[in-house]
């Protein structure tokens, strides 16, 4: 990828002067932007002729298969019910038969359990509200938080910046935590994606109404929505909006930000928005007072609370330089990615890498025939040169990774004790604590894979830590 250096300390403000964006205050890079879809208006992907369901389409259980080989469903019925603990339902985004309930294929390789649907026209179920009608917080009356909290569990609701951790439990603040502040995600720093872009602009008061759900769930007057200044219409439509309607959406404010990866990473976004840092694991946002979630989400919230529809489509880029119509799909959960890139124009000859994700924090696929699911917020078909790694030569002690580092680690020394196995190493110099943002390999001047080793720490560790902690439990 071409290292270019793309900062920005200011754009023209719609009202006169310049915005200076903040920022973290800790490491972080500046990547080619690459944003060659951002001027895609979002498109209808069509109905898939088979459409895949995985029960792991977030953090947590899975979710547990409620339907059987030849039964009928539609758009919006059950598929898979919560498990226990940390898990969210799952829906059907399609009408039809189930083929089959059976582990297949998913993005990292592994064979999990999924519902396979074959689809026959497109009946929804009839408590969906399928109408374009804006519906607002008058609109919905009395509706208490615990409401407002049941509607986005029930609709099975994930982070949909790609953590996939289930929302309705972030909702749920764990007693002697306050939320201070809500802070809207709309950074998307990652290089080449757009989706989040196109959602702002398309869909801006929906996100302002999904913003005032939020704030009622958990008794918050305050909301920021963090925006990078390399997309000034969408700043200037938010910010316009806001100051249109201020009585309708108080104590809602858009925040200019620099652009600098990985601004879009939680503690990152709450360093630059209201300067707070979150310690390391196991403490969370809510300890600092503030609440993230990605505005991707927060359109899946607006949609779930008011018209009863549940996680059955999101935005995806499909994206790459050589691709022949760069863009941004509404598609539904289930779609083969193959047929993404069919409608984006086709699989270019020059190809040599596919992405699920962006450039920094994706990962390759192992197949096109891997469906959309709640995560997946782009698709980038990476060329054959840019996708081939330099040549591996050894450290020279530049120290370059420990300064883009934004959770100020020290990724030379983490990958080493990796390569040792030295997982005592790794736990104590805070592996668990990296985010695995690419910074640290992406500044390597000898093309160390420095994030592929210390993603094998983290998760050795994590393990560990796990087995640990089970260990003390039935000591008890």
């Amino acid at each position: 990828m071409n290292k270019q250096d793309t900062k920005v300390t200011s754009v023209p403000s719609p009202h006169g002067g310049s915005w200076r964006g903040a920022t973290f205050h800790i490491g972080g890079v500046h990547p080619a932007e690459n944003k060659l879809s951002a001027a895609s208006p979002i498109r209808v992907a069509a109905i898939p002729k088979q459409a895949v369901f995985s029960m792991f389409q977030h953090i947590g259980a899975p979710a547990v298969p409620v339907v059987k080989m030849g039964d009928e469903v539609k758009v919006g019925t059950l598929l898979g019910e919560a498990g226990k603990g940390l898990s969210v339902p799952v829906f059907s985004s399609v009408s039809g038969k189930v083929n089959k309930v059976d582990a297949v294929l998913d993005s990292s390789g592994t064979r999990r359990m999924a519902v396979v649907v074959d689809v026959e026209g497109d009946e929804w179920e009839e408590s969906i509200d399928r109408s374009d009608t804006l519906v607002t917080m008058k609109d919905l009356g009395n509706i208490t938080a615990e409401e407002v909290v049941n509607r986005i569990k029930a609709a099975g609701i994930v982070g949909m910046g790609g953590a996939t951790f289930p929302t309705g439990v972030k909702l749920m603040p764990p007693p002697g935590t306050k939320a201070e502040a809500i802070i809207v995600n709309a950074v998307e720093c990652e290089p080449y994606l757009t989706a989040d872009h196109r959602l702002m602009l398309e869909k801006p008061e929906q996100i302002l109404v999904g913003i005032q759900l939020i704030k009622h769930a958990v008794n918050c007057p305050k909301a920021y929505i963090g925006i990078e200044m390399n997309k000034p219409d969408a700043i200037k439509l938010l910010t316009d909006l806001l100051k249109e309607k201020a009585a309708q959406y108080p104590g809602i404010e858009v925040v200019p930000l620099k652009v600098k990866y990985p601004q879009g990473g939680e503690k990152q976004l709450i360093d630059a928005v209201i300067g707070r840092q979150v310690p390391a694991p196991p403490a969370l946002p809510i300890n600092v007072g503030a609440i993230v979630q990605n505005v991707g989400t927060v359109y899946a919230i607006y949609e779930a609370v008011t018209k009863r529809k549940p996680l059955i489509e999101r935005i995806i880029t499909v994206t790459g330089k050589s691709v022949k119509n760069p863009s941004n799909f509404l598609a539904r959960i289930g779609t083969p990615m193959q047929q993404l890139i069919d409608e984006a124009g086709g699989l270019p000859e020059d190809t040599g890498k596919i992405i699920g994700g962006g450039p920094m924090m994706g990962r390759a696929l192992m197949s096109l025939e891997v469906p959309v699911t709640k995560g997946s917020s782009g698709l980038l078909l990476m060329t054959e040169k840019e996708s081939r790694r330099g040549e591996v030569s050894p450290c020279i002690r530049c120290a370059k990774c420990v300064s883009a580092c934004p959770m100020g680690l020290e990724p030379y020394l983490l990958a080493s004790y990796t390569r040792l196995k030295n997982w005592d190493g790794c736990e104590k110099n805070d592996v668990t604590s990296c985010i695995e943002c690419g910074s640290c390999a992406f500044t390597c001047p000898s093309n160390r894979p420095l994030l592929d080793n210390i993603r094998v720490a983290k998760q050795t560790v994590m393990g560990i830590i796990k087995a640990r902690h089970m260990e003390s439990i039935t000591k008890k």
